[in-house]
Order: structure tokens, then sequence, then C-alpha cells
């Protein structure tokens, strides 16, 4: 299936406020240059890519995932080829095998198989990059408002904590290099509207109207839904994912100054008495910080929950322990505990 010309520009009786929406979002992003867009060539990452070019003239540079999933996949790359040829910046073409594995969803084939290449592309050395003599001291990509809420309400249909209710961050730093969402406060109907304001185009990628993914039923049902009855949903909900990132992020400090009180230096393993010393809740902050940290694992609620409880009852030499938490068990070893994984 082909993708779609570009659609007509969203109706707008204000078209200066849009304008304004991205323009201010490009005016806070002050990332180190040159900075790298992962362009797909849809109207967001077109429009971020415009927008930062015509900010850093010769300080930009783009990668596209060709994920080689639909016939529209060559349209995709020829619009970026366009765009770049057009713009003056630096294009590296990255192609990857995203198909699914069994037990897998395409989503998630896709996003693994992408910031694969991603990182594979920041890795290389500057000579090898296809177009350009420069290595990207930053990278950016172009998740908007919309994009955020669905995140944010996935999250809530599967119970998550603070982490998942945090969505999607603003800035992190992957393979030694930042990334940057820049365009996170900003609606799908602002940066359209903004694209149209320039002449620009953009490629509509068809599997965006397939109901087989989750994230498009929630754009088709729930959207419209959340735009009647609360109609600043784009605004407020991911301020509320903000607030969860800030309150995790004072939780991974917390993480970190309980470890040093309760970690067995000898074992990188939380000591059991001393873990006992903290309140419940300070003790299921910590294991998580253990396990995320030393174990690459981590414990769904009601495994976190029996931890604790077999933790509060190990008051005796003889008390043992060894509990199923995520890939492998984790178990008493004297006086701390420790991880087990049978598969390595």
């Amino acid at each position: 299936m082909a993708a779609s010309p570009t659609p007509k520009p969203l109706a707008n009786s204000n078209p200066g406020v849009t304008r304004a929406a991205v323009d201010a979002a490009i005016a806070r992003f002050s990332p180190p240059l040159p900075v790298a867009i992962a362009l797909s060539g849809g109207a967001d990452s077109t429009a971020l890519l415009v927008a930062c070019a015509a900010k850093w003239p010769g300080q930009v540079l783009a990668v596209h995932v060709n994920h080689g999933l639909q016939a529209a996949a060559a349209d995709f790359e020829n619009h970026c080829v366009e765009l770049c040829q057009r713009l003056g910046v630096p294009l590296t073409i990255e192609r990857v095998n995203a198909h699914a594995q069994p037990g897998q969803s395409p989503e998630d084939a896709a996003r693994i198989a992408r910031y694969a290449a991603l990182d594979r592309y920041v890795d290389r050395n500057a000579d090898r990059l296809a177009q350009s003599e420069q290595r990207p001291a930053s990278m950016a990509l172009a998740q908007h408002a919309d994009d955020q809420v669905e995140t944010l309400l996935i999250a809530l249909s599967r119970g998550a904590g603070l982490r998942g209710l945090s969505a999607m961050p603003a800035h992190w730093l992957r393979s030694g290099v930042d990334f940057y969402r820049p365009l996170l406060q900003v609606t799908s109907a602002d940066i359209r509207q903004w694209l149209a304001d320039h002449g620009e185009r953009f490629v509509e990628d068809p599997s965006n109207a397939d109901p087989a993914f989750l994230r498009n039923r929630i754009r088709a049902q729930l959207m419209p839904a959340l735009r009647a009855v609360f109609p600043h949903y784009a605004q407020t909900l991911p301020r509320s994912a903000s607030h969860a990132a800030q309150a995790q992020s004072l939780l991974a400090e917390m993480a970190l100054a309980d470890w040093a009180e309760v970690a067995d230096a000898s074992a990188n393993a939380p000591h059991i008495q001393r873990l006992q010393a903290l309140s419940p809740a300070r003790q299921a902050n910590v294991l998580r910080h253990w396990l995320q940290h030393y174990c690459h694992s981590s414990a769904s609620a009601a495994q976190l929950q029996e931890l604790l409880g077999q933790i509060a009852a190990c008051t005796t030499r003889g008390h043992q322990i060894r509990l199923k938490v995520g890939g492998g068990f984790v178990q008493r070893s004297k006086d701390h505990l420790a991880w087990y994984n049978p598969a390595v």
C-alpha cells in the first residue's frame, strides 16, 4: 500500500497560535550541536527538521530508518532524500529488519529495530557517516503531545507505576549522546498547521489508519471523546506525566542514597538486616534499583510484595528466600540477597 499524499491542512481560526506553539518549542530547544534529527518523513519529523535546519544552518544532520515493512517505505525514503537535498542537510539511511518475532508485537519490533539503528548511527566513526564529516553531539525525535497522551493512557491501562506514568522523557542519555523530544508540548494539529503555513509537504503513513494497532484505536476512538469532555487534555495530561517524571526522579535519588546504606559492597547486593531498617516503601524502592541496575531485571507488583513479606519474615539464620522475580530468582545468601538467573 503506497503512502498517501499530504492531507489537507486542518482548519484553524487562529493559525498564529499554532505557529507560536511550534516556534516556541524550537526556541526553547538548545541541544549540543551538531544535532541529528530522526527523520521518518511524516509530518512531525518533517516539521522538526525544517525548523531546526532554519535555526542552525550547517549544524543539522538527519537519519532515516527504513523499516522495510510496507510498500510506503520507498515513498518515505524518497521524501527524506528530496527534503534533505533541498535543505542542504546531510542524510544517512539506515535499513533494518523490523519483522516481529513470535510473541512480539509489530510495534515493539519496529521500535527496538529503530533504536538499535539510531544507536549504530551515533556510535559510528565520523569518517563512515554518509555525506557528513560530523558525528552528532545530540539526537532529536519528533514525538508530540498527542503521542505523550497515548503513551500515558497505555500506561494507565496497564496499572503502571510512576516510571510508566512518566510516559516519554523530554531528555535522556543513550550511547553517550543526549536525546531530546522538543515537541512534546505541541499537538499534532499544531504541527500540521505549521507545515501548511510554511508550504511544506510530508508523507502520511498508511499504517496510521490500521485498527490492529493499539495506538491507532486510541487515536480514533478515545481521543475524540477526550477532546469533547476535556478540550485541553493535550496540555493537561502531558503535564501530569511531567509531574510523575519529577516524582520518579526523586525516588531515584532516594534509591541511590538508600543503596549506599544497605548495599553489601562485596556482593553488590542488599544486606537483609539493613533493608529491614527501612520502611516497606523505601525497601521496595531500593530493591527496584538493585534489580534494574545490578540484575538487569524488574519485579511485578505481586512479586515485589511477596519479596517484601519474605524480607520481613527473615529473622532467623535458617529462614530461606527463593522467589521468582522477573527473569530469574531472588534468594538468600548468608546475610544478603542474591540474584540468580538459570538461563545464564
